[in-house]
């Protein structure tokens, strides 16, 4: 039961932090991204999904599926972190 909830967790913080990626690229561009920017937008999209799969396939690798949901939650928030201080609003 405390791993269905921790996996419960986990993929809540991955959708917000997917919901919240996806407004890297919400607004109009109205010139060249620099390339921290460029790699802050890709980090923002497609982190929250490269953390969540290789939690996943930790757990699947290990059995440790606690851990793993750990690890996703971590990875997904550092990632979104990670992708906030790159594209800053």
């Amino acid at each position: 039961m405390t791993t269905v909830l921790a996996w419960g967790a986990a993929l809540g913080i991955w959708l917000g932090a997917l919901l919240f990626g996806q407004t890297a690229r919400a607004f109009p561009r109205r010139r060249r991204r620099s390339r921290t920017r460029r790699l802050g937008m890709v980090l923002s999209m497609s982190g929250p999904w490269l953390a969540l799969t290789g939690a996943v396939a930790l757990g699947a690798a290990t059995g440790a599926w606690l851990n793993a949901a750990a690890v996703a939650a971590a990875a997904t928030i550092a990632v979104a972190l990670a992708g906030l201080f790159l594209v800053p609003r």
